[in-house]
């Protein structure tokens, strides 16, 4: 399976019998370029334009943006209810946690998580090999926040999304906490990538956090 980032809270994760688009995001609010991509199955966490631009993505053939679960080209995926905020969704109303399951890989997308997570919800989840959460703040959790999901999730593979970083709009952005603050709160080793190209065999007992270079 391939994971390429795609910027902001999108990933493309490529596998062998289909590939999919998380949270794909108009560029015109973001304030960076969204990449040309296909995909067979779009999941989308929640109905905000920096998280819902289907028209960015060419061919697909479903479109996943709910709780629930589904099953599509081989591909499944469980839609987990929680908030954008934690305030139960007073503020910015609900997010869709996702579990993709893919070339017997777990990937948990937590879209714009805003609050812990309770022990319920964790175990409902299940095992996790690869996980995306949100470090940014404002809008999400925060660093902390999210190291403390991290940890009691506890997958090998940690990848943060939603944060500063060059390019995106100030005005929108420009207040997120930037990934440093995340890797000082985790405090797990680093790894830099392009893409991560990866077999279920690959996955070590080592935690780490994995941080794209973006297209």
């Amino acid at each position: 399976m391939d994971i390429t980032y795609l910027g902001h809270s999108s990933f493309k994760l490529k596998g062998k019998s289909a590939v999919v688009v998380t949270d794909p995001f108009d560029p015109a609010f973001v304030g960076i370029k969204f990449p040309t991509t296909e995909a067979d199955i779009v999941c989308v966490s929640h109905q905000h334009a920096d998280h819902n631009y289907l028209q960015g993505v060419t061919n697909a053939k479903k479109v996943i943006d709910a709780p629930g679960e589904y099953e599509v080209m081989g591909v499944s995926f469980l839609g987990f209810p929680s908030y954008h905020d934690d305030k139960k969704g007073e503020l910015r109303g609900k997010n869709t946690i996702f579990v993709i399951e893919i070339d017997d890989f777990r990937i948990a997308h937590l879209g714009d998580l805003g609050h812990v997570l309770s022990d319920q919800l964790i175990e409902e989840m299940g095992s996790i090999d690869i996980l995306l959460i949100p470090t940014g703040g404002v809008y999400t959790i925060n660093s902390e926040v999210a190291a403390k999901v991290a940890q009691e999730i506890d997958a090998p593979i940690v990848v943060p999304m939603h944060y500063k970083s060059e390019g995106l709009s100030q005005s929108a952005f420009g207040m997120l906490e930037e990934v440093s603050e995340f890797v000082k709160a985790y405090a797990m080793p680093v790894e830099t990538l392009d893409k991560l190209s990866i077999k279920k065999s690959d996955v070590a007992e080592e935690r780490k956090i994995v941080i794209f270079n973006r297209k």
